[in-house]
Formats: C-alpha cells, sequence, structure tokens
C-alpha cells in the first residue's frame, strides 16, 4: 500500500519477511566489514543510535560537523552497497543512477533522531530512500523549516520510504521506537538504511566499523 504524507511516498509493507531477512543479513556482513560505531555531534553529544555505511563514502559527524568520508574512523574503505538494496533503489526511484551512501542506522531502545534535513549532499534533485527494518519507529513529518505543525506515522518493519521533489528537504525524525514489537532482529531495535546519491559518480572515491544485533 503506497501512502503520500508532504510529498513522503510511503510505501507500507512493501518488503515481505523473507525480503527483510535478507537485507538483514546483508547489514550484518556489511557491519562486520565496518563496525557500527557512536557518532557525536558537532556540540560534543553522543548520537543515541549506532551507525555505519556501505558505498563510495559514509555519512559522520564529529566536532567538526556532519559530513561524508571516503573511509570509515578505522581508517579502512566503507563495503560496497547490497545488491539487495539496489535492486529496490532502482525499483522504486527508477533511476539507474546507483546512491554513493547507503547510511545503516541501529535503533535500540530508547533511541531517537530529532528533527532534520537531509541536506550534505551536492544536489538535491536525487530523492533519498529509506528502508525500515525491525521494530516500528514513530515517523515525524514536519515543514521546510523546523517550524509549523508536523504529522506522525508508525514505520513497521518492511515499510519503504522516498523522499524527493519538494518533499527532498522537509525536516524529519524518529520520535520513537517500539522495542520489542518485531521479532526480527534477535535482540530487538530497529534498523534503518538511508540511501542517498551524494554527488557526482566521478567525483566518488570507493572506500568503512562494529555490530549489536
Amino acid at each position: 500500500m503506497r501512502l503520500q504524507i508532504r510529498g513522503f511516498d510511503i510505501y507500507k509493507g512493501h518488503l515481505d519477511p523473507a525480503a527483510q531477512a535478507k537485507l538483514v543479513a546483508n547489514v550484518r556482513t556489511v557491519a562486520r566489514a565496518a563496525p557500527m560505531f557512536s557518532p557525536r555531534t558537532p556540540y560534543g553529544k553522543p548520537m543515541s543510535v549506532r551507525m555505519t555505511s556501505a558505498g563510495n563514502v559514509g555519512w559522520y559527524a564529529d566536532s567538526l560537523g556532519y559530513r561524508y568520508r571516503s573511509v570509515h574512523p578505522s581508517g579502512t574503505n566503507w563495503p560496497a552497497i547490497p545488491k539487495s538494496v539496489l535492486q529496490l533503489w532502482h525499483e522504486l526511484t527508477g533511476l539507474d543512477h546507483k546512491p554513493d551512501c547507503c547510511l545503516i542506522n541501529y535503533y535500540g531502545e530508547g533511541s531517537r533522531m530529532g528533527l532534520h534535513q537531509d541536506k550534505d549532499e551536492a544536489d538535491f534533485s536525487w530523492p533519498v530512500l529509506s528502508v525500515s527494518l525491525g521494530d516500528a519507529g514513530l515517523f515525524r513529518i514536519g515543514n521546510k523549516t523546523r517550524a509549523g505543525n508536523t504529522e506522525k506515522i508508525w514505520l513497521e518493519s518492511g515499510d519503504v520510504v522516498v523522499m524527493g521533489g519538494d518533499a527532498r528537504l522537509t525536516y524529519h525524525g524518529v520520535d520513537k521506537i517500539r522495542f520489542g514489537s518485531s521479532s526480527l532482529l534477535t535482540h530487538g531495535g530497529r534498523i534503518n538504511l538511508t540511501c542517498r546519491i551524494v554527488r557526482l559518480r566521478g567525483s566518488c572515491t570507493r572506500p568503512p566499523a562494529f555490530s549489536v544485533f
């Protein structure tokens, strides 16, 4: 079932249980090569999620700001984006141009993600694809600024969101997760995959960090 909220295309239940399990296995492979880490915001506050990435570059945060890096904090290259993720990207965006980064966030009990814009990329005309696996997350959708009313929807395991066009720079976040609502991950929690085209492919270098699920 496809919903549209403020320009966000939300594909409820798009991935069946077998497809979800395959993606989790793919994520574990990535996390073994590029272990998950806990970044800090530029203000020194630790983020409540743990993360890693796959692709040409990976997303990173520290005292210097939010940005993409060609290597994992350990100095090793990021692993390739799994083929199953690329197939999903092509299916729902219709693009042959592949994403440069698949950011993998793990939400444990009590984790959240405040309202933010995805704006560290060079060209906002490309869409963003987001995949939910595991426990349900309460997704909040706002406006082009932090002000104004917002809408919320529970994203459950297997839901996929495409954010593009006028919605590309809309503020959004995850208020909380419903810990233990899914049996997909052995120890509970939520995995979110976010695929983005960061910059022109000719300018990318191919270059990963510890697992908690």
